[in-house]
């Protein structure tokens, strides 16, 4: 065989190669999405969750139809996602869900709790101390099982008017490395807040309301409270 023909034969096998990588890829990035004509019981949790937020009046059915579509939409307008009316890993992601078949969460782009708690500590405390960012996440965490508030992560961070980040554009800003890592040490239960269920930063707090609770501690520039 020449070696013009050698080299022929050879870009084939990579075209060939590179194609079948491409489909399989693409086969996997749909593995876990959700749209209109969908059913089951990931599309019952996704009606779930977007309707205790107030996106979503249908019935919780099962079914992914056109008003889950909407609200779906609606979601992803409002929390900076890019917006086609469909539930892929990011979306779920946002929504709290792990992907099906994920492995209990075990990376990032896995687990819908650590990615939210990774989200919500780089856009809340970006630049505390360490401890402080641990803080922030331990304070999601102690709301979570407090009778006062929602009992998941993912309900206690999209609870309106609970953090300003989500309403500033800081929740949709890229997640600090530190944050990762935090979020993880929360999650394994170390709390630097002491069980404080609030927290704020008395150089901008207006309300006097905060200012009210009783303080635990303080670690940078957040006040953690009872």
């Amino acid at each position: 065989m020449s070696a013009e023909r050698k080299r022929l034969v050879l870009a084939l096998a990579i075209i060939f190669a590179l194609n079948i990588f491409i489909i399989a890829l693409a086969q996997s990035a749909s593995a876990d999405l959700y749209k209109k004509g969908s059913s089951g019981d990931v599309v019952s949790q996704i009606q779930t969750r977007l309707k205790n937020w107030g996106y979503y009046d249908g019935a919780v059915d099962g079914v992914y139809g056109s008003r889950t579509e909407a609200a779906v939409r609606w979601f992803q307008q409002k929390n900076g996602l890019s917006v086609d009316g469909q539930v892929g890993n990011q979306t779920l992601a946002a929504l709290g869900i792990s992907p099906s078949g994920a492995d209990g969460g075990s990376t990032q782009s896995q687990s819908g709790d650590l990615y939210l708690l990774a989200r919500l500590i780089s856009a809340e405390a970006r630049g505390e101390p360490y401890a402080g960012q641990v803080a922030v996440g331990a304070v999601v965490l102690n709301r979570v099982k407090h009778p006062s508030f929602p009992n998941s992560i993912s309900g206690v961070i999209y609870q309106p008017g609970a953090f300003s980040c989500l309403d500033d554009g800081q929740f949709d800003q890229p997640i600090a490395e530190s944050a990762w890592r935090a979020a993880q040490e929360a999650l394994n239960g170390y709390d630097p807040s002491y069980g404080a269920i609030y927290y704020f930063n008395p150089v901008t707090a207006t309300s006097r309301w905060i200012w009210s609770r009783p303080l635990i501690v303080q670690i940078g520039s957040h006040r953690f409270c009872a």
